[in-house]
């Protein structure tokens, strides 16, 4: 056998829509984000193939926003490691259950006056994300709460405006430092001209009171804004869609097989090949 190091970001969670007339959406939370970078490697047997699969983003939808897809590796004699995708922010159009913030890798900003979701759900250590920050529901500050990040939690709405998505967390596994997984920013309701910036990290930004929401950046596992839109036109309402995951293999050059499927991209970092899956696909150790 032979020890890999591994980063798995799943998908973002979508940010969440607004009925057009007053309440901003809630940031969508960061995909989950687990690593072994310079801890204890996982060990791969020669022959066996481990599927790499990748999140997709969440969608966003006035039925109510949806979480990021789970990325993972897995394989023969390897307990499976997955990061869970992010949760989708609250839409207000789609009820109470969909209003609050939904629990994923990081967990989504609530929309007006609904609580954020919980991060690293399902639980695992260390923790693979944070919680959304909640919405605030007094007039005239009808906000979204910030999705959650690696790195931090969503920033509730208040007074002063809807909440800013956590910051994501960097990782130098390609050989560079990049950050990942960042929340989406919560948007302004009808009353609020201003969208909350988005995490660090791929994280979208929050609408205004007439915008929609930006996409989580993909390949990073970005939470999407929150949809901020107000009427005459409600389709501005949108909210950004999460962004896709990633799962990056560092493996010693002496024990690379090049044996590929699903076209990741190949780089090497001294004396290690670095495989970076941008979708679905093998590797035969």
């Amino acid at each position: 056998t032979y020890g890999i190091e591994y980063l798995i970001i799943a998908g973002g969670g979508a940010g969440g829509d607004t009925d057009g007339s007053s309440p901003g959406g809630g940031g969508g939370g960061a995909g989950g984000y687990r690593t072994n970078l310079g801890g204890t490697a996982i060990e791969l047997t020669p022959g066996v193939t481990y599927t790499q699969t990748v999140g997709g983003g969440g969608a966003s939808a006035a039925s109510g926003s949806t979480n990021g897809g789970d990325s993972s590796i897995a394989g023969t004699g390897l307990t499976t490691i997955t990061s869970s995708g992010g949760g989708a922010g609250g839409s207000y159009t789609a009820g109470a259950g969909k209003a609050v913030g939904q629990d994923g890798g990081s967990g989504g900003g609530g929309t007006w006056g609904y609580a954020g979701g919980s991060g690293n759900t399902p639980s695992v250590s260390p923790s693979q994300g944070n919680d959304g920050g909640n919405g605030i529901g007094y007039s005239p500050q009808q906000v979204g709460g910030g999705g959650g990040g690696a790195g931090g939690a969503g920033t509730n709405g208040s007074s002063g405006g809807p909440g800013a998505g956590g910051a994501g967390t960097a990782n130098s596994i390609t050989g560079s430092s990049i950050t990942y997984a960042g929340g989406g920013g919560g948007a302004g309701g009808a009353h609020t001209n201003t969208g909350a910036a988005g995490g660090s990290g791929g994280g979208g930004a929050g609408g205004n009171s007439n915008s929609v929401g930006t996409d989580g950046t993909a390949n990073l596992g970005g939470g999407g804004g929150g949809g901020g839109g107000a009427p005459p036109d409600p389709s501005n309402n949108k909210g950004g869609n999460g962004g896709l995951g990633v799962v990056i293999l560092k493996i010693p050059t002496a024990s690379y097989t090049g044996t590929t499927t699903g076209s990741p991209t190949v780089s090497t970092d001294g004396a290690f090949t670095i495989v970076k899956y941008t979708g679905t696909g093998n590797y035969v150790a």
